[in-house]
Parts: structure tokens; C-alpha cells; sequence
């Protein structure tokens, strides 16, 4: 069955345009011109993956995350002309997944997507736990790491640090979310202190510290853990 994406935009040529280029790419796509439809419509749409814009008539897309990250974890992709950098942080502290500023091309939405539901997908397994990527194993009740066959030693803030990063792969993590994850409330903005740590791992995972594949910096917003496997 093919996935289902909600895009939620008050510009018809954006909507008609998203569309079309989903449904060549084998998605099914719902549609909503307004917040206040799109939350009314998500309850029983089922949707896999939502599009949203924030300028919106009626409540904004802020405010429709912000509810409906309420009572829903499905993945929510920020699709907005609206490119600043506090209005990027403060839509993925209210729990937005990712953020794509208008104009972008197809190829990259399409691999935002496809992030955004491999994410949801290993959230919701009930697999081991135990998270794989390429030469790198994270055995979660062991706290144990190894890369290469050869276990790594982590500190026990170096290693809550990495398993909220993998929890959350592929996902941008904001400073603000892992500072006070990882840290507590009272650390929220200190962001040299996340970036050493940040440093300090990539020295341990990372083939080459100086160009990390994995521990991706979000200039002015966080991280993202990104698989080096797809």
C-alpha cells in the first residue's frame, strides 16, 4: 500500500503543483486549504506523513503542530516561504520533523519523505533494541557502542546524548530539545556545551571527525543523525 501524504497549503497552484508530483512518485495525497481543515480532516485520514505550510488562513501552521502534536506522532514535513531561523527552531521545538523552505526542488521532498516514514517506521518497530548503521551498533540495554567490531567508549552523558540522536534519526533536533533532553531544563541555551559534546563524538563514531556523515550539523538549529545506509 502506498503512502499517504496531507499536504496543507492555502495556495491552490502550490497545492495542485505538491499533488502532482506525489502522485507520479506512487503517493496518495489528501488535501487541505486551511489549519482548522486539516486538523479536522487528520483524525480519520490516516495520514503518514503531513506537509505543512505556516502561513495559513485562520490558526497558522505553528499552531496546527502545536495541537496536533497533542494527540498524534505522525511525521510533519514544514514546507514554508518563511526561511528564518527562529521560525525553523520554534516550529521543531512545537515537534515538527523537518523543514524545507519554499522554492525547493521535488527530488529533495521526495527524500524527505521517504526520511520522515523510514523514521516513523523504526519508532513504531518492536524489534530488539538494538539500532545498526553500517560499521556502527548501539546495543540500548547494554548502553553498550561498537564501530567496526571494536566497542567504543562513551561517557554516560556522551552516550544519553547519542541514543536521543538515534531515537530520533533523520529527524533535526533542535539545540533547545536536546539540551534539555540530555541536560535538563537549565541547560536549554547553553549551545557551545552541546557542541563539544557533539565534537567529542564524532571523534568516536565518525571515519573522518572533520567531515561527519552521521552527527549532521543544522546551522543555527541543532542536529540530525543521518544513516550512512539507506
Amino acid at each position: 500500500m502506498s503512502a499517504r501524504v496531507m499536504i496543507v497549503d492555502d495556495e491552490p497552484q502550490m497545492r495542485r503543483a505538491l499533488r502532482a508530483g506525489l502522485h507520479a512518485n506512487g503517493f496518495e495525497v489528501l488535501l487541505a486549504a486551511t489549519g482548522e481543515e486539516a486538523l479536522d480532516t487528520l483524525p480519520l485520514a490516516r495520514a503518514d506523513v503531513v506537509l505543512l505550510d505556516l502561513m495559513l488562513p485562520g490558526i497558522d501552521g505553528l499552531e496546527v503542530v502545536r495541537q496536533l502534536r497533542e494527540w498524534s506522532d505522525v511525521p510533519i514535513i514544514v514546507v514554508s516561504a518563511r526561511g528564518e531561523e527562529r521560525v525553523k527552531v520554534q516550529a521543531l521545538d512545537l515537534g515538527a520533523d523537518d523543514y524545507l523552505t519554499k522554492p525547493f526542488g521535488m527530488d529533495e521532498l521526495l527524500a524527505r519523505i521517504r526520511v520522515a516514514l523510514r523514521h516513523a517506521r523504526l519508532a513504531n518497530a518492536t524489534s530488539e533494541p538494538v539500532f545498526e548503521d553500517g560499521d556502527l551498533r548501539i546495543d540500548l540495554a547494554a548502553r553498550s557502542v561498537t564501530v567496526r567490531g571494536q566497542e567504543v567508549h562513551l561517557t554516560p552523558t556522551e552516550y544519553d546524548l547519542l541514543r536521543e540522536l538515534v531515537a530520533n534519526a533523520g529527524k533535526v533536533m533542535t539545540h533547545h530539545q536536546l539540551l534539555g533532553r540530555v541536560w535538563g531544563p537549565a541547560s536549554i541555551n547553553d549551545a557551545q556545551y552541546l557542541r563539544t559534546y557533539v565534537n567529542q563524538l564524532r571523534r568516536k563514531i565518525e571515519a573522518d571527525p572533520s567531515h561527519p556523515q552521521r552527527l549532521v550539523n543544522e546551522p543555527g538549529i541543532g542536529y540530525r543523525y543521518r544513516r550512512v545506509e539507506p
